[in-house]
């Protein structure tokens, strides 16, 4: 049992908390209401009454639908009630991006929304298939939130087997694709894990018939993926070791790891390592080259 004395400085410790959280949503206001101009608002600008390029507090208020004293209070940082509904009323009319809408959640003691993209990250493709060519010559590729195939390399395709003539999503793939599942040698094992890992993803967008979707069609085509997903297995996407079989150079082993983009969180980045000590690393690089990559052309038998 906590003594007295510890109790206090606990309480001491929240209070100071929740005091430096309110003085930084002070803050955080003032310099996001400073930086909106009246026209971007759709307000005249006020000509010389203006002493500053930014909206006023009763003006954020009125154009949010809240009341000025209210949003006064916000602002000052005291300790009022606050709605997710009037956070993005507020949001709106400061022009917060996505993450500046989370932080805004967070100083007002609110649990933030799921992570957006935000159209000025969208483009970020180019920039994401250099880094999966450059983890040349090991596998990588990246999918979406639904694990269906966006990007992959040469590596990706000669090891793991991804190809245009498959079903273009990781999940229905791992259980149908025959390549695949020739060459994994802990098959079994791994598919446990895989499943388990895909409703931890389904689990962050519960009212997503994307996710809805790929479970149905899985079901359909595979009733070991149903006997899997009746489990309820969660486990967080993270690495999993495999073992895979290669008709030109033997056993690859291997580490998958995922990776997020917090600037595009609908996207999963994979990287295969080779484990050390398996001669992997040297088969990896004999098949990404000239003659590996003239015998390793698909389609090619498990």
């Amino acid at each position: 049992m906590a003594s007295p004395a510890q109790n206090s400085t606990t309480a001491r410790g929240t209070a100071g908390d929740k005091a430096h959280r309110l003085a930084e949503l002070r803050e955080f206001l003032m310099s996001r209401r400073a930086r909106v101009t009246p026209a971007e608002a759709g307000l005249p600008d006020g000509g010389a009454r203006r002493r500053t390029p930014g909206l006023r507090r009763e003006e954020v208020a009125v154009l949010a639908g809240v009341g000025v004293s209210w949003y006064q209070w916000l602002e000052q940082g005291r300790d009022i009630t606050v709605s997710p509904q009037v956070l993005d009323s507020v949001g709106r009319v400061l022009r917060l991006n996505s993450a500046e809408r989370r932080h805004l959640y967070v100083l007002a003691g609110l649990n933030p929304p799921a992570p957006e993209v935000d159209p000025a990250d969208r483009d970020m493709c180019a920039g994401l298939t250099r880094l999966i060519d450059a983890w040349m010559p090991f596998p990588a590729h990246i999918m979406d939130r639904y694990w269906n195939t966006v990007l992959y390399n040469d590596a990706a395709s000669a090891v793991l087997g991804m190809r245009p003539g498959i079903v273009q999503n990781c999940m229905i793939a791992f259980f149908t694709d025959p390549v695949y599942r020739a060459r994994s040698t802990q098959w079994e094992l791994i598919a446990c894990r895989v499943v388990a890992q895909f409703r931890a993803a389904c689990s962050d967008h519960p009212e997503d018939d994307g996710f809805r979707a790929v479970v149905a069609e899985a079901r359909r085509l595979s009733t070991e993926f149903a006997a899997l997903w009746d489990r309820r297995d969660v486990a967080p996407g993270g690495q999993i070791r495999k073992e895979l079989q290669h008709p030109l150079v033997g056993t690859l082993s291997v580490e998958s790891t995922q990776l997020r983009v917090p600037a595009r969180p609908d996207l999963v980045i994979v990287l295969h390592t080779p484990l050390p000590d398996t001669g992997t690393e040297a088969k990896l690089q004999w098949l990404a080259s000239p003659e590996g990559r003239r015998g390793s052309m698909y389609p090619v038998a498990g």
